[in-house]
């Protein structure tokens, strides 16, 4: 597993790499902030909602501070996808060195 702090993120992004980002918080936070493009689903429903996801997509795991986010890429690995990326410091991070106007909680 690879990890990216935010504005490491940001820059991947802008060059052009589209990697699915994956946020596994709560709906509740969902609706506070997030990244544009990304899909929902909580770390929770991971397990029943697996297949939802593309095992050979290169897939960034975004949570709020980067715990969850960690926990939920080790179990990807776990079930056969290789190209895992956690964001690091999560969305406060993101909120902290790429897009000051994120609202943080």
């Amino acid at each position: 597993m690879r990890q990216f702090r935010p504005i490491e993120l940001a820059d991947y992004i802008q060059t052009g790499h589209t990697p699915v980002l994956l946020d596994v918080r709560e709906p509740w936070e969902w609706n506070l902030c997030r990244l544009p493009g990304a899909v929902l689903i909580p770390m929770h429903e991971l397990p029943t909602r697996i297949e939802e996801l593309n095992k050979a997509a290169e897939t960034v795991v975004i949570c709020h501070h980067g715990v969850r986010s960690y926990h939920a890429a080790r179990y990807l690995e776990t079930a056969g996808f290789e190209n895992i990326i956690n964001l690091s410091g999560g969305v406060a991070a993101w909120a902290d060195e790429v897009d000051p106007a994120m609202p943080r909680y």
